[in-house]
């Protein structure tokens, strides 16, 4: 089986989360791409789709959130499962997405899950108005992603698909 993983990422660390599901799925035996949401224009080769975006204010990325409308009668088709990355450790807001954002996205792409972790701020990666709005908000700099964390949750993903036989 061939799975498909979009990882949105703005400077690098959701990207990365997305290489660690790609190592996981390649252990357990499945084909794997990884492309950012604007480069992928066709699903049919795939039998599966991971798609995930680091959390800005509380959103997806624009590409993220195009790549799943445009594609949703494709993703409604598949096993998909989504993932959010962004939770900045004690800057962190309560709800860093919300209920309503989450539900919009699984019932758009029929996804199985939808999974939150952790994200990374590299303050001197950013734009001066992103430093703003990130020192506006509280965050500091620091790695919150626990990968450990997400290759066992794309260790799940694989059984499941390969569980089921598609594998």
């Amino acid at each position: 089986m061939r799975v498909l993983i979009i990882p949105a990422s703005r400077h690098g660390g959701t990207a990365e989360m997305g290489r660690v599901m790609a190592t996981t799925f390649r252990g357990r035996g499945l084909d794997v791409d990884v492309s950012q949401p604007e480069h992928m224009f066709d699903l049919a080769p795939y039998g599966a789709a991971v798609i995930g975006s680091g959390l800005y204010l509380g959103d997806w990325l624009g590409p993220a959130r195009a790549f799943v409308d445009d594609h949703r009668e494709a993703l409604r088709r598949l096993p998909c499962w989504l993932f959010s990355s962004g939770p900045l450790g004690e800057a962190a807001p309560e709800e860093p997405i919300s209920e309503d954002l989450i539900d919009f996205l699984l019932d758009l792409t029929g996804a199985e899950e939808h999974r939150l972790f952790g994200g990374r701020l590299e303050l001197e990666r950013l734009s001066r108005t992103e430093r703003y709005i990130a020192r506006w908000a509280g965050a500091t700099d620091g790695d919150y992603r626990e990968l450990d964390e997400v290759e066992a949750w794309a260790g799940s993903i694989a059984d499941t698909l390969l569980e089921v036989g598609t594998g």
